[in-house]
């Protein structure tokens, strides 16, 4: 198109018309013929009717009218279809005619547009979460809320406090529920996403915290992230308070006597720990252990040998001093640990407490006279002062029991029976015993079709004089004289070379091996696996490290990552025992472990509280597994009724004695055969033939 040089605004992007009064053409840029498929000369002097005949009418049309007759300018958008891009024209009337200019602005509309629906979408999102959720501006300030927010609100105001609407701060308005620390804590935390950058933003801030609501008290989880590239945050507010309820139940029960009430003997080995942190000097141990109380268990009944056992505990509690704690170790067996306590006085507290329990206690209005033999030890330098005070209580209340009960003994050097033994242990230890070592195996099998999934190898000693032993009897002992690693290296290449030998029989089983603490603080545990594996040939995901729970608590980031390199190379990580040491579970399934195996005390207690009407416990702890993609293995299945649980509970796998009791290495293909025999349905088997 040609281009009038004499024309001041030919080179102007903007397209420019002016009409007169009577509608016609009276000026046109290059830009605006261009738009238009037009020539100017072709407008000029014509009537807009003539030259557009479509805008009659039209909204432009409309607009222009308005400006003639009020003189007002107007700015407006259009969608030019022939072009199929976003115009903004901005028209101008005088008293002569009207100048109009037109420009493009489809890119800056069509940007316009895509924000809004992002906006939208982002409310949408926001109003069809379940949390509470705000989306905070720039500033730190509330900039939407969704509706749980909203109906929050209601409860909070109810409360007395003031709830947060668009405009308030929202520091200000969470601060009214927080505690200084969670304030500091949520506080730096959404100042740090507010201010961005590359490490921030990809990172979400997550903390949990408490607040009370009246007289309730609840939990919620706070998780706010940055959302890019508006530098605004949203944070969202769940409510965790049965979840927190649930673990704090379960952390309770792993930690106490599910008959009594009583710290468990985890427990107890943690309150002694501390007390000797405190004042290693003034730390006593009471065991008591009650005299004869089988015979009233199997004259009176288990009912009334658990109350009579409740009441025990009660009795304990309630004589003691202030500050000292009661536990119960298991069976008829209870402890005080007493704080602030030299030898005469540890020994004088023995006296008033074997006199507390010569009164009669009544069961089912049965007055049942009950003694108790006590051993007292204290704090002693050297060794393992938690351990050490414990044995010198348990052998002093042996010797009591030995000196015809209802007696207190005060350990001394005196008391060295037990001492001898373990010496013996010691010494045989490093002259060979492994030698004498034999491994038996207790099948592990899948709870919904009875297959046989694998093994677990248990450690025992075939000692020359004193017949098969089981490992309580010298692994302690080892592991204080240095020999458990060597031990658990030779466990774990037997047992490798006998899974791959099985394997190559056509009997492919995961063995489980059991590892020590002590294992991760050498930190030669993946090597020794390593070699194991290499050295037997046998398949890494054929292997599984089975670890109690206070083990693993002992240094849990020392064994998160040795197990995590063990996990990479496909060997399975099993937590043993659970439900009977230590066990905060947001840190123990943060591990990197794939099967958790139940403690046969949950699943006793499970199976009773059931049968009470308390809830499907065992179902809440598989559950919990299962989300995480954790396996679960039920030990101590030693009944119809339990097997029955476990399935009901869903849990995938089982082991006890109903099924199959532990065995020498020969006699595994021996019973798998047996299984395949009868249909391969171990479970079904074991329930006719009554168990193993």
């Amino acid at each position: 198109m040609h281009v009038d040089t004499d024309d001041p605004l030919s080179t102007v992007p903007d397209g420019v018309y002016r009409i007169d009064r009577a509608w016609r053409f009276t000026y046109v840029n290059a830009a605006a013929a261009e738009l238009v498929d037009r020539h100017p000369e072709d407008l000029v002097g014509r009537r807009t009717a003539d030259c557009f005949p479509t805008a009659t009418g039209s909204f432009i049309e409309a607009e222009c009218r308005a400006a003639f007759a009020d003189g007002q300018a107007r700015c407006f958008t259009y969608f030019h279809p022939p072009r199929g891009r976003w115009f903004e024209i901005r028209a101008f009337a005088d008293p002569d005619g009207l100048t109009a200019f037109v420009r493009d602005v489809d890119d800056e509309h069509r940007s316009a547009q895509q924000r809004a629906e992002r906006v939208a979408q982002l409310t949408a999102v926001l109003e069809a979460l379940p949390q509470a959720t705000v989306l905070l501006d720039g500033d730190g300030r509330i900039a939407s809320v969704n509706r749980s927010w909203t109906e929050t609100g209601l409860a909070i105001r109810d409360a007395g406090l003031r709830p947060g609407v668009v405009g308030d701060r929202y520091l200000d308005v969470l601060s009214q529920h927080l505690t200084p620390e969670d304030r500091r804590l949520i506080g730096a935390g959404i100042r740090g996403l507010l201010a961005g950058g590359r490490a921030v933003g990809a990172r979400p801030f997550v903390h949990d915290y408490a607040h009370a609501m009246g007289s309730e008290r609840g939990y919620v989880r706070l998780q706010a992230a940055r959302v890019e590239p508006s530098g605004q945050v949203v944070v969202t507010h769940a409510d965790i308070t049965e979840r927190v309820r649930d673990q704090q139940a379960l952390a309770w029960r792993a930690a106490h006597d599910d008959l009594t009430g009583l710290p468990n003997r985890a427990r107890v080995l943690e309150l002694v720990g501390d007390a000797l942190d405190d004042d290693p000097d003034q730390v006593a141990l009471l065991l008591l252990d009650l005299d004869g109380f089988k015979g009233v268990n199997d004259s009176l009944g288990h009912e009334v040998g658990d109350e009579l056992l409740r009441q025990v505990g009660a009795r304990l509690t309630a004589r003691v001093r202030p500050g000292d704690a009661v536990g119960r170790l298991g069976g008829d067996q209870f402890v005080v640990l007493a704080r602030g306590c030299d030898t005469a006085e540890a020994a004088a507290l023995a006296f008033r407490l074997r006199t507390a329990l010569s009164q009669p206690f009544t069961a089912e209005g049965i007055p049942v006279p009950l003694t108790a033999s006590i051993g007292v030890a204290t704090a002693q330098p050297g060794g393992d002062p938690v351990h050490q005070l414990l044995s010198g209580a348990d052998t002093a209340a042996s010797a009591a029991k030995g000196a015809g009960r209802d007696q207190v003994h005060v350990f001394s050097p005196g008391l060295r029976e037990a001492a001898r033994w373990r010496l013996e242990v010691a010494n045989r230890l490093r002259d060979g015993a492994v030698d004498e070592f034999v491994v038996h195996y207790q099948p592990v099998v899948r709870v919904d079709t009875g297959e046989l999934e694998g093994v677990e190898a248990l450690l025992r000693w075939q000692h020359p004089q004193r017949g098969l032993l089981a490992p309580d009897a010298f692994l302690s002992v080892a592991e204080e004289t240095g020999q458990l690693i060597p031990i658990t290296r030779w466990l774990l290449g037997e047992t490798t070379r006998q899974a791959a030998a099985w394997a190559a029989q056509g009997l492919p089983l995961r063995m489980a091996v059991n590892i020590s603490a002590r294992h991760f603080s050498t930190e030669t545990l993946v090597r020794d696996v390593r070699v194991a594996l290499h050295d037997s040939g046998l398949a890494p995901e054929k292997l599984v490290l089975e670890l109690t729970e206070t083990s693993v608590a002992e240094d849990p980031t020392r064994a998160e990552d040795q197990l995590a390199l063990l996990q990479s190379s496909g060997v399975v990580v099993a937590i043993d025992d659970f439900g009977t040491g230590w066990s905060s579970l947001a840190q123990l399934l943060a591990l990197p472990i794939g099967t958790l195996k139940i403690d046969r005390s949950l699943i006793t207690a499970a199976a009773r509280l059931a049968a009470g009407g308390s809830g499907p416990v065992l179902a809440a702890i598989v559950a919990l597994a299962r989300t995480m993609g954790i396996r679960s293995v039920a030990e101590g299945v030693e009944t119809p009724a339990h097997l029955q649980m476990v399935r009901e509970a869903g849990c995938e796998l089982a082991q006890g004695y109903l099924l199959a009791r532990p065995m020498p290495a020969a006699d595994v293909p021996r019973w798998a055969s047996r299984v395949r025999a009868a249909g391969g349905d171990s479970c079904a088997l074991a329930l006719r033939s009554g168990g193993y």
